[in-house]
């Protein structure tokens, strides 16, 4: 499976297998910042925040938007469960721009608490498509 310098990486979402495979490296958007994953690490469990993700595979950085979700982490295996994930050519940046304005425009009116939350996690998916769009 996978040797001293590598680990196998799983990235599933609900529609699909965005990435399975080997990968030296990974630094993933956790609650607490970012998260850097190298083989070996101990393992461990974090929630996973809408933002960039790099992974590291056959020496290549690969960048992605990921959205919320769960990380497992195990010495010499990752599984990513999250809502989204994209590279950034497939991201739709005029589409990304208007969910980021339509986002900010709900936050500023009365709203509940709940339509509040739905709207930071909407401007959050948004700001990291943009984000990962952008480079």
């Amino acid at each position: 499976m996978a040797d001293s310098g590598t680990f196998f990486l799983e990235i599933i979402t609900p529609d699909r297998q965005f990435y399975e495979g080997l990968a030296q490296s990974l630094i993933l958007p956790a609650v607490d910042g970012q998260m850097g994953v190298e083989p070996g690490h101990e393992p461990a469990v974090t929630a996973v925040e809408p933002g960039e993700l790099r992974y590291r595979a056959d020496g290549v950085w690969h960048t992605a938007a990921v959205g919320e979700g769960f990380a497992e982490i195990k010495r010499d295996y990752v599984i990513l469960l999250v809502r989204f994930a994209e590279h950034p050519e497939e991201i739709d940046r005029k589409r990304a721009e208007a969910a980021r304005e339509r986002a900010e425009e709900r936050l500023h009116r009365k709203q509940s608490l709940q339509e509040y939350y739905h709207s930071k996690a909407a401007l959050a998916r948004a700001m990291a498509r943009l984000k990962t769009r952008g480079k």
